[in-house]
């Protein structure tokens, strides 16, 4: 190691002998980095699965343009709106279809007393052009009432509790009291509002739904003609619909903002966003503390090479390879325990949690920011030193 870091620095690695020199401050320093970079880790990969979670649902939609009420932030909250609106946007040009969605949670629950909350869509089954390939391919099938399309990996039902489903058969389930028949499976998987998803016709959402209306759905889904632009056309929308009842954006644009609202201003995406905060300090503080040290206990060393005329960046240069080689040593296994807790909370929750490389090279800056800001703040009292006071 000594020979690798000379060969880097260009000169004897000053900061490795010293942190090597006392194996048990380096293995707790060490252990205090790793730490700080597996509370990142698992925030953000929380972070990340539920922005993953959030946008997933619409990628079930082949939609150009999306209507809803004002206060609206994601797919399921905010006002039912009146189908009327969908009439109107029809006539305007560039419009080339549209279909009402409903969106509704049901308990769905087995014998065995397995159950999950599922996200339904209400969709209208003459229109496969609006639901993905996957969904569109078996959307006949629920023109037969009380029919539906389940997800396969819905959480809280045993998977081998759809195997019949997944070779093709026919799977009767009670919901409200009622009986519903998946006919086909997909694979959703669950979220943090729902356990997974469940595709009906409008039809069979609203008997499952009494109390609500088929003029009142929660959305209007729009296609533009091929070469149309799609902010052109929501702009023309907007004129003809001459109302603060309702906000016209793209699909894109609404998938983004409810990921924003999730992350921002949920509680849940704001805990996990301070958590990794929380990281980042807890890291600076245990590597401040050690560099600290390390320059206290080594005060009379350096007081020697200032009378000797080195100037402090030469001593940052050192406390600087002491950081780094603090940030290197904790990320690697911060990282390597990180992919397994992520394996672990992926398998026992279903939360689409996974390490991405962007994230691990991010939190690798990180860490080397936060131990070189660590570095500089433990040679302020070396800086303030004089070799005189000193022996």
């Amino acid at each position: 190691m000594s020979r690798l870091l000379t060969l880097l620095f260009g000169r004897l690695p000053i900061g490795w002998l010293q942190l090597s020199h006392n194996k048990t401050r380096l293995a707790a320093a060490v252990a205090g980095v790793a730490f700080a970079n597996l509370l990142v880790f698992m925030q953000l990969g929380i972070l990340g699965a539920l922005n993953v979670a959030t946008v997933a649902p619409y990628a079930l939609l082949r939609s150009d343009i999306m209507i809803s009420a004002e206060d609206t932030h994601t797919l399921t909250d905010g006002s039912n709106i009146a189908r009327a609106w969908m009439f109107q946007a029809l006539g305007v040009p560039g419009v080339r279809a549209a279909m009402p969605l409903y969106v509704g949670n049901l308990e769905f629950k087995l014998t065995d007393g397995s159950s999950s909350t599922l996200q339904t869509f209400g969709l209208d089954v003459a229109q496969p052009d609006f639901a993905a390939p996957a969904i569109a391919a078996q959307l006949n099938g629920l023109e037969v009432e009380n029919t539906a399309i389940l997800d396969t990996k819905a959480r809280g039902i045993p998977p081998e509790a759809f195997d019949g489903l997944r070779a093709g058969e026919p799977f009767s389930f009670e919901v409200n009291g009622q009986t519903l028949t998946a006919m086909a499976g997909i694979e959703v998987g669950g979220g943090f509002t729902a356990d997974g998803t469940l595709i009906v016709s409008d039809q069979t959402f609203l008997r499952f739904f009494g109390k609500r209306s088929s003029g009142a759905p929660n959305h209007i889904l729009l296609q533009v003609d091929d070469g149309v632009s799609v902010e052109v056309v929501v702009d023309r929308i907007r004129a003809a619909i001459s109302t603060d009842s309702v906000i016209v954006r793209s699909m894109q644009a609404a998938a983004a903002a409810d990921r924003t609202y999730q992350t921002t201003e949920r509680p849940t995406g704001i805990i996990f966003g301070f958590g990794v905060l929380i990281g980042l300090i807890v890291g600076i503080v245990i590597v401040y503390q050690v560099l600290s040290t390390d320059v206290a206990d080594h005060l009379r060393e350096y007081a020697t090479f200032k009378a000797m005329g080195y100037g402090h960046r030469f001593f940052l240069g050192i406390v600087f390879e002491e950081a780094i080689v603090l940030a290197f040593f904790g990320f690697i296994p911060g990282f390597l325990v990180s992919l397994g807790l992520y394996a672990g909370l992926r398998a026992a929750s279903g939360l689409p949690v996974e390490m991405d490389a962007t994230r691990a090279v991010v939190v690798l800056i990180g860490t080397l920011v936060a131990c070189s800001i660590s570095g500089a703040i433990a040679t302020r009292r070396l800086a303030a030193a004089d070799p005189a006071d000193l022996f």
